[in-house]
This record gives structure tokens, sequence and C-alpha cells, in this order.
């Protein structure tokens, strides 16, 4: 139970800080109140009807199979791409992008420490298996240490120009392919790393677990790459 809430405590922890920081931004850069109000209530039904979108899927046990192509990837990780390409491609030029506090985006990826923690703890359970922690091949603990030093270097100590955001930014986005890379082949690959049957128990597409695929992974990506397209701005 408390592995279970460590999910769930994680994702609405994160979704408090998106919508405050959209409040943010929102407040910045429209001056009528009614459009404030419009926007704000968007983005919170937005983020509530995907939570609840997670849910339902999850907890029906529909993604809680080996079949390919991976269930858990078409119905919560590609639509959680299309999204972010679509969203940031529509909004490249618009001004509320600059708005966003650009140390906020890169501070923010710190929780992927919290998120590898509990994947720790997650192997201890048997939920996952070790190759997808800091056991095994995942290093995205190591790379989210990082997001408070390049901060300090850019934003604090200006030893670095903010281009070296761009290239931290890319080098986040080859860690999470790793990590995504990883949790395919071993499950639909074990052969890689001396198995003969799937290393990914089923248990790990129930409801909370699913919720790493389903929203805080893709939110890492998510601000990663508005971060980007934030920077190539200027």
């Amino acid at each position: 139970m408390e592995l279970q809430l460590a999910y769930i405590g994680l994702t609405f922890v994160m979704i408090f800080i998106v919508f405050k920081g959209g409040v943010y931004t929102i407040n910045k850069t429209f001056f009528d109140v009614e459009i404030q109000k419009k926007k704000k209530g968007i983005l919170l039904l937005v983020l509530l009807i995907w939570q609840v979108y997670i849910l339902i899927i999850a907890s029906s046990g529909f993604l809680m199979s080996y079949s390919f192509p991976p269930r858990f990837a078409l119905f919560l990780i590609i639509p959680s791409f299309v999204f972010t390409g679509i969203f940031l491609y529509k909004n490249k030029n618009h001004k509320w992008i600059q708005n966003i506090p650009e140390r906020w985006l890169i501070y923010v990826q710190t929780f992927r420490v919290p998120v590898e923690l509990i994947f720790v703890f997650s192997v201890a359970k048997g939920i996952l298996h070790k190759e997808v922690s800091i056991e095994g091949y995942n290093y995205d603990m190591v790379f989210a240490f990082t997001a408070p030093i390049i901060g300090l270097l850019v934003f604090k100590l200006k030893l670095l120009s903010e281009k070296w955001l761009v290239y931290w930014n890319y080098l986040g986005l080859i860690v999470l392919a790793s990590v995504i890379f990883v949790f395919l082949t071993t499950t639909y690959v074990p052969e890689l790393y001396g198995s003969s049957v799937p290393l990914l128990p089923l248990e790990a597409l129930k409801y909370p677990y699913v919720l790493i695929a389903g929203f805080l992974m893709p939110l890492a990506v998510f601000i990663h790459l508005l971060s980007i397209v934030q920077l190539k701005q200027r």
C-alpha cells in the first residue's frame, strides 16, 4: 500500500506543480480575467481527464498483456507523445512559452530522482525487475541529479551559456529513450538479458504503477521539449 501511495502521491505533486506553473504563466500572458479563468479551467480539466483515463484503462486489466505491439505504449505513451508534438508545434511561436521561467523548466526535472527511488522499492517488492532500475541499465537518476548542477552553472554562476541547456535537454531525452528501450527489450527480447521469459511482471501494468509510463515519463519529455522550444525562440 505504501508503494502504491508513493506512485499516486508523486503524480499529484507533479500535477500541482504543473498547474501552479501554468497559472503563473497564464496570469503573466493574459490580462483579461475571463480569459485567465478559461485557460486555467482548460489546463486543470486536461490534467484531470488524463488521470481518469489512466485509472480506467489500467484498472480494467486491459493493459496487462505481453502481446505485441505493447498496449501500454499504444494507449498511454504514444497518445501523450502525439499530444506533446501537436501542442508544442501549434504553440511554438506563442508568447506564453517565453513567460515560463526558464530555470523552472530545468530544476523541475529533479522530480525524476524520487521516481527512480520508487523504482528501487518496486524492484524490492517484485513489481519491477532490476534491469529497469539504477541497479541495472536505468541511469535516469544520475541525469536528474545534474538538473540543479546545470542550473547553478548557467543561471547562478554564469559559467555556461544557455546553449548548454539545449544540449542538456537533448541528453535528457536520450536518457529517457534508453529507459524506454530497456523496458521494451526486457519484455519482448528478454534473451538479451539471459532470460527466456519476459522480465517485466504483468503487475507493473496495473494502476498505479502505469502512472510512470502514462504520466510521469511523458511529463519529463514534455518539459524537455518545451524548454528546447523556449531556448530556440531566444
